[in-house]
Parts: C-alpha cells; sequence; structure tokens
C-alpha cells in the first residue's frame, strides 16, 4: 500500500495542492487553543517551500452550516499561526474558488503559500461536486493528501480533486505516508503477540473495529463503559454503569466468536456520583450495586492487562479505559498507557481520546506513532480501503 510522497516529487516552479487538517480548537475570541494540527503538517509543507514549489492549502474547521455564522470557523487564525510558525509570510483568500482565491495565486511566487477559505463552506464539498473539484484542481500541477483525519471520508477535496488531476503526480504527504505505514502493517503484518485495546463508551461504536481485530490479534482488550455491556451480557450487574441494553445481545455474539482472545476487566473502580470527591469502591466485575457507578478498570484488571501489553510485540490501542478526565478514575489508564510506554513493541495509539491520554499523561514521546486520525484510524482497524488514498500513486 506504499504511495509516492511529497518527497518523491520535484517541486520547484510548480504549484502543490495540499489537503491538509487544520481543524484545530478555537476558542470565543477565535485564538487557537491547540495547533498541534498545524504543526505536524509542518515537514509536509517545508517540503514543498524550501524546495521551491508554490503551496496551495486547503482544509475544512468545524461543521459549517451556511447559517450566518460562518465567521467562526474561518481558516484564517491558520494562517496567522502558520506564519508564525515558518517565519515567513503566508497569504489567505477569503474563498475557496473565487476571485480573491484566484487573485492570490495567481499572484504567488515560488516557495510562497496560500490558504484557501474553508472547503466546507462551499456545499459542494461535502457532496463530492465534481465541479467544484474540478475549479480546485485546475490550481494545482501536483496533488498531495495529508489529511489523514479525513481520509475514510468522499469530500471533494478528498477524492473528486484528485481524480480531476489525473496524469499529474498525486502522492502523499509525511503525516498519510506515516499513518498507512503504522496502521496498514500493523493489520497486514503484525509482529506477534498482537494485541489491542479497546474502550470508549459504546460498543457500537466498535463493532467492526472488535470484529476484523478478533480474526487478526492474539488478544483483543475491552475496558471502557463497553466493559459493562459485556458485563451484562454475562448475566453481570452493571448498577447505574453506562450500558447499550440493545447492543447486550450482539456482545454475546462477539464473546461466542472470541474465545479467550477476549480480555474483560475482572474489577471495576465504583462511584456513587459523576464527580472525583463521590464514595468510591472497587468490585468484582459484574457485581456493581444498585445506585453505584462504573468508571474506571480496577486496580487487579489494570495488572492483568498490563502483564499482557507486556508480553506484545505490536499493540493498537483505541479508547480509554475509564473517565481518564477526573482522577482518581484515570488510574486505569495511566496503568495501561504506562504499560505500553514500557513495553518493546510497536505501539500505535488511535487517535481521539486515547491519544489525548498518552498527551496528558506524558507518554507520547515513548510509543510508536500516535494517530492524528480517530475516526480514521478506527475505519483503517476495521479492515477498511480509503478511495482518498487507494487514488494516489503507487510508490
Amino acid at each position: 500500500m506504499a504511495k509516492k510522497t511529497i518527497d518523491d516529487v520535484e517541486v520547484a516552479g510548480k504549484t502543490v495542492l495540499m489537503r491538509v487538517d487544520f481543524n484545530v480548537p478555537l476558542d470565543d475570541q477565535l485564538a487557537i487553543t491547540d495547533d498541534r494540527r498545524i504543526r505536524m503538517a509542518l515537514p509536509s509543507i517545508k517540503s514543498v517551500i524550501d524546495r521551491g514549489g508554490r503551496l496551495i492549502l486547503m482544509s475544512h474547521l468545524g461543521r459549517p452550516k451556511g447559517e450566518g455564522n460562518d465567521a467562526k470557523y474561518s481558516l484564517a487564525p491558520t494562517a496567522i499561526r502558520l506564519a508564525e510558525m515558518l517565519g515567513t509570510p503566508v497569504h489567505f483568500a477569503s474563498d475557496t474558488v473565487g476571485d480573491d482565491a484566484h487573485a492570490k495565486v495567481g499572484a504567488m511566487k515560488d516557495g510562497e503559500t496560500v490558504v484557501l477559505e474553508n472547503v466546507r463552506f462551499n456545499p459542494g464539498e461535502q457532496k463530492g461536486d465534481k465541479d467544484f473539484a474540478a475549479k480546485l484542481a485546475a490550481m494545482g500541477d501536483i496533488y498531495c493528501n495529508d489529511a489523514f483525519g479525513t481520509c475514510h471520508r468522499t469530500d471533494a477535496s478528498m477524492v473528486a480533486v484528485p481524480e480531476a488531476m489525473a496524469g499529474k503526480p498525486r502522492v502523499v504527504g509525511h503525516l498519510v505516508g506515516k499513518e498507512i505505514a503504522y496502521l496498514s502493517d500493523a493489520i497486514s503484518n503484525p509482529g506477534r503477540p498482537f494485541v489491542a485495546i479497546l474502550g470508549g463508551a459504546k460498543v457500537s461504536d466498535k463493532i467492526n473495529v472488535i470484529n476484523n481485530l478478533l480474526g487478526i490479534c492474539d488478544k483483543v482488550i475491552i475496558g471502557g463503559a463497553m466493559a459493562y455491556t459485556f458485563s451484562l451480557a454475562q448475566g453481570g450487574k452493571v448498577g447505574n454503569s453506562l450500558v447499550e441494553k440493545d447492543k447486550v445481545e450482539l456482545a454475546k455474539q462477539l464473546l461466542d466468536k472470541a474465545g479467550d482472545k477476549l480480555l474483560l476487566p475482572i474489577d471495576t473502580h465504583c462511584g456513587d456520583a459523576f464527580n472525583g470527591n463521590c464514595n468510591k469502591q472497587v468490585v468484582a466485575a459484574g457485581e456493581i450495586p444498585d445506585g453505584w457507578e462504573g468508571f474506571d478498570i480496577g486496580p487487579q484488571s489494570a495488572e492483568l492487562f498490563a502483564k499482557t501489553i507486556a508480553s506484545a510485540k505490536t499493540v493498537v490501542w483505541n479508547g480509554p479505559m475509564g473517565v481518564f478526565e477526573m482522577p482518581p478514575f484515570d488510574a486505569g489508564t495511566k496503568r495501561v498507557a504506562q504499560a505500553v510506554a514500557d513495553s518493546d513493541s510497536t505501539s500505535i495509539i488511535g487517535g481521539g481520546d486515547s491519544a489525548a491520554a498518552v498527551e496528558l499523561l506524558g507518554f507520547a514521546d515513548r510509543v510508536s506513532h500516535v494517530s492524528t486520525g480517530g475516526g480514521a484510524s478506527l475505519a483503517m482497524l476495521e479492515g477498511h480501503k480509503f478511495a482518498a488514498v487507494e487514488l494516489l500513486d503507487e510508490a
């Protein structure tokens, strides 16, 4: 699945149309509160401008609905922040394929960058509109996809634009190249034992992932609130814990299919209210009293999971073990993160809350790879192929 990268093509004097993921959080004053996604795009951006290419960046931000409040979704703050990071001017176009975009792109010199306004301001983006895509495509000599977080989508900038640029170089950026290398290799050729750790609230979010990984992994560890749905399927008591009663039958089927591959918590850290100062107790799994709620795996589960992780050669982790934002119910996630960091495995953290957890706990530099796309990494773990990646040039 290896693809040609931006480093593999000659960019001097040419215009590179690069899809990035600048979907950054903004506060009420429209100031960026976390610029990690911009920072992570810098290697691909510098690869173009440092070699004398002209760079057009396109991205979405948020979910504008065209209801008159679009200004809060403008990419203008990202252009300012990118200019600060690069130490060079970055031009901002107030539209995507309109007069300002054409004027700014037409005036570009080699080594310069233009950020287009939010592609989702154009209704054609999420519809995969070919006319909109053709107008974007006409601006570039080379297409580059460095937006892994949206690779599972079929938006115009992800699929219809590179389709419209058939015959021109169509490559991946550093981020997408790295994601493909780690995630697809983990699925197709893992070092063994291969252990998957799946947490979070809903079995329904992870059904296809669990199903796919049961056929590939040696162990699939289940934590987070979705463990309580499995507990209910085994006839356990879950008190007031978050469960999906309509998914109990499905959980039974997964348990039957999994045999001893599925590793569930053996104890639960409970509270009688949703706050860190509530009354607390640790009980055996499936024995949560009425009026109490499971907020984390218990200490015995944490040690059992850590021991399993310690022997692994490949680890994929998606979803926390409990309410990791609320001590002391962060203990299970901390112990699992520590075990992953201490192991000598190839360790892949699958975006979203698990990525936030390893960042928060200070382990991000001790794992092999932290994915930039929660939904995309889940889709890849489900075994999906992405049209946005498939149509790019093979290495």
